[in-house]
């Protein structure tokens, strides 16, 4: 599909007509949450489109003949389908249905995660062309690989990678947060859609925030939004200050919302914290008088003070248990000292 003109669908509902440079909207309810505020279909496109940063997604461009390579045509390639939601276009009059267009087949993951010229090749000579890697968002090479009928996300990390994810995996499920799930694997971490292939649509903080991540904007909307996302909200940022996670952006969390209703629900379990603890190094300073996430946080809690009760307790001993549960070679006791020393911090200064 090439046609800069096109119908915006939800599964088989159409909800907006994009022509000539301007939305049309048939279905408010169902329609993609981030044209509440933009309404250019195009930008909306280009969103959803593989990073043209990363080097297998040139390479993945190039296997596929792509002629035109930015990323609305990117996109539109694969009429603008995700893993993760119903949303996907079609040509107006097409008749195209939702079963047309739903990925049925990950041929082309081990070119998107490994750029191998073996993989490459064999893309290239391929009659595939079906492919959610176009769509699949975000600055580390990774790929989806069906299994057992369920997709899971592979993306590219290093021990210190695989550690601070997985590690952060299982700290957030001993205090009882909701955390996607996250396997190890080789060279990289493994981790279960959780949305079940779109049973349930995923929208993007980014479709209500912008870039704009500061915790009390945060918070006001999804008041407005979704309240029940609150709590785990919360958790989810607590867990950030604690695991000293300082990549918490708007396209690394966000809300899960009913397909059929198009009701907001909760908050998307969380994920991506492969650039938290670890991941870039062991600290020099793991008392930094002055950090930065520690007062943010506070300084909601501050301001909220009713979301304490949000906030699980932590102490050596879970982190210990955590430690000894994944058997990976790390500085044990580092790892405790970050944690455990960055949560007496929040809890001495909410308690001044």
């Amino acid at each position: 599909m090439t046609e800069k003109d096109f119908v915006i669908m939800s599964k088989d509902t159409a909800v907006a007509v994009w022509k000539n440079g301007c939305l049309t909207v048939l279905n408010d309810t169902l329609l993609p949450l981030c044209f509440k505020k933009n309404t250019n279909a195009e930008s909306w496109l280009a969103t959803r489109a593989i990073d043209s940063h990363r080097a297998n997604s040139r390479l993945l461009k190039k296997a596929l003949r792509l002629r035109e390579k930015d990323d609305v045509s990117t996109t539109l390639y694969v009429n603008g389908a995700k893993i993760t939601d119903t949303y996907w276009v079609k040509p107006v009059d097409s008749k195209l249905c939702y079963g047309d267009v739903r990925f049925d087949s990950d041929f082309f993951s081990n070119l998107a995660l490994n750029g191998s010229y073996e993989s490459f090749n064999r893309a290239a000579n391929s009659k595939h062309s079906k492919t959610p890697e176009l769509t699949n968002t975000g600055s580390f090479e990774k790929c989806w690989k069906l299994r057992d009928g369920e997709w899971w996300m592979y993306k590219k990390a290093n021990h210190n990678e695989q550690f601070s994810e997985l590690f952060i995996y299982e700290l957030g499920k001993a205090l009882g947060m909701n955390m996607a799930v996250y396997e190890r694997g080789e060279g990289c971490v493994k981790s279960k859609d959780f949305t079940n292939a779109a049973s349930i649509n995923f929208e993007p903080a980014s479709t209500f925030m912008g870039d704009n991540e500061e915790y009390p904007d945060v918070i006001k909307a999804l008041k407005k939004l979704c309240p029940d996302a609150i709590p785990d909200y919360i958790r989810m940022i607590f867990l950030d200050t604690v695991t000293q996670n300082p990549d918490r952006h708007t396209n690394n969390f966000g809300l899960l919302r009913d397909v059929e209703s198009g009701k907001l629900i909760s908050l998307a379990p969380n994920f991506d914290n492969n650039m938290a603890l670890i991941a870039r190094g062991y600290p020099k300073n793991i008392n930094a008088s002055n950090d930065l996430l520690i007062k943010l946080f506070v300084e909601v809690i501050e301001e909220y003070p009713e979301y304490t009760k949000y906030i699980p307790e932590i102490n050596e001993q879970n982190v210990r248990k955590v430690l000894s549960k994944l058997n990976m070679k790390v500085r044990t006791q580092v790892i405790v000292d970050i944690v455990v020393g960055r949560y007496n911090r929040i809890t001495e200064k909410l308690n001044k």
